[in-house]
């Protein structure tokens, strides 16, 4: 027999493959150097394997791990202080966003990697200020990260309403830089579990001559530009103004959608102008939370998927969406998405959760590694707990239940295993390579001060959560 790493059983294995969910009983995985060798009928694998390590998921469901493919983990210490608010970004997010520093961004990191590792986020998309950072936790703590490295041009401070962005050219040369230097440092380091894409912030945030930089050093280096597009009518109207054409039409004008580029949000974007964005064989990173909360929209994520576009799922901002849960994040999309259209057919529990393995996979650039447990990919997964009460019961005939349950009623604590490349990184409430008692102390220590900070200028700005707060609503 022959002697491997890992093996992994469960009575009920989604695995992803083809079109649907991929349902497999009674299925083992056999795992070695961190990628599935084989996936089998139970009595199979152990017919021709022995393992170092058996995990034995009785009583449980085995799934790929998710991949939260748009975060900005590094804001979370500021979870739950720009939600309500009409003007998000100036009134809601700006007044603290400014006092937030290297250490308060890197404290907010690790925080955010506890909440979403715990509840089966295997990849982490992060957007953030601290690139380096990410990347090193990630080499280290043993998770799956696409880092990107951001940047804008605009000069740092609250604008106006009517107020065009007034661009700093140094910093976009800057930041063009960096993205090639932390590429070139980070990109497939820890085994192959980093990867690095360029992130300019939007097309209203940075200089025609930066977005064309960088999309040439994306084109060079083999990786995507993640975009933040059509985010909003604030950048709607900045793009009119500078340029006298709404975001989509002037990137397509400009040929920088293609297969290199990861479109995030479209929240501004007609079912039209998404179908045209998917056709240029670009992907999408939906954040249905973060966009339902702060603009009160339901992005055309639908017609981006009927043009044939890939769709991931992101949880973007703990300030915005308040966590970073992809189960969150499957049940809102699907939601959002029937209440649209006002049809309980659109965007199916079995679909929502292929945007959230395989198909937010194959949107970022990772469907041959992960998104689905298949021969040859990396061992990245997750047992789901079927005896917790918001699985149960279970149903396998003549409708299987698991699926839906996943998605429309579990919470995160169903979740009892969580292993990146076949290692164990979170198991039964406790993490194997994260000090949890000393993130969440540390996590509280530096918090603390933001509000105050911050304070005066919430003040001023006067905005929703101000006036709540002056009347004792908050």
């Amino acid at each position: 027999m022959e002697r491997i790493e890992c093996i992994v059983t469960a009575p009920h294995v989604f695995t992803m493959a083809g079109e649907g969910v991929g349902y497999r009983p009674d299925t083992a995985l056999a795992v070695d150097g961190g990628r599935i060798l084989k996936v089998a009928p139970r009595e199979e694998i152990f017919a021709r394997y022995t393992a170092r390590r058996i995990l034995d998921g009785r009583n449980h469901a085995l799934f790929p791990g998710f991949l939260d493919v748009h975060m900005h983990m590094s804001a979370c210490l500021l979870r739950g202080m720009a939600q309500d608010v009409g003007n998000w970004m100036m009134h809601g997010f700006f007044p603290f966003a400014l006092h937030l520093d290297g250490e308060t961004l890197r404290a907010g990191t690790r925080l955010a990697v506890l909440e979403a590792l715990r509840a089966g986020t295997t990849t982490f998309g992060e957007y953030g200020m601290e690139a380096d950072f990410m990347a090193s936790l990630a080499e280290e703590a043993g998770f799956r990260a696409q880092v990107t490295v951001h940047f804008r041009e605009t000069e740092d401070r609250v604008y106006a309403p009517e107020e065009l962005y007034v661009f700093d050219p140094e910093k976009g040369r800057k930041g063009v830089e960096r993205c090639r230097d932390v590429f070139e440092r980070w990109h497939r380091r820890g085994n192959g579990r980093i990867t690095v894409l360029f992130g300019p912030q939007a097309p209203d945030a940075v200089s025609l001559e930066s977005l064309r930089r960088v999309r040439e050093l994306a084109l060079e280096c083999g990786t995507k530009v993640h975009l933040h597009l059509a985010q909003g009518d604030r950048e709607t109207k900045q793009m009119l103004w500078r340029y006298g054409k709404r975001p989509i039409p002037w990137l397509l004008e400009m040929g920088f959608a293609d297969e290199h580029l990861l479109a995030v949000h479209l929240t501004d974007a007609t079912e039209d102008e998404a179908r045209l964005v998917a056709e240029t064989g670009a992907s999408l990173a939906l954040c249905s939370g973060s966009i339902g909360i702060i603009d009160g929209v339901v992005p055309p994520a639908r017609a981006f998927q009927d043009a044939g576009g890939w769709v991931g799922l992101g949880s973007d901002q703990a300030p915005g969406n308040n966590c970073h849960n992809m189960l969150n994040e499957m049940k809102l999309t699907a939601l959002f998405n029937k209440i649209r259209y006002a049809d309980p057919e659109v965007m199916p529990a079995w679909r929502v959760l292929r945007m959230a393995t395989i198909e937010g996979a194959r949107a970022v650039g990772l469907g041959a590694e992960v998104g689905s447990l298949e021969k040859g990919k990396r061992a990245d997964f997750f047992l789901l707990d079927l005896r917790k009460p918001t699985m149960l019961p279970v149903h396998e005939d003549p409708l299987r239940n698991i699926v839906p349950n996943l998605v429309y009623s579990a919470r995160g604590d169903e979740i009892s295993l969580v292993a990146v490349d076949g290692n164990v990184l979170y198991e039964e409430g406790r993490f194997h390579t994260l000090d949890e008692e000393r993130i969440v102390d540390e996590a509280i220590r530096l918090a603390r001060p933001l509000g105050a900070k911050g304070a005066a200028l919430f003040r001023e700005l006067r905005g929703p959560n101000a006036r709540s707060m002056e009347e004792g609503k908050l």
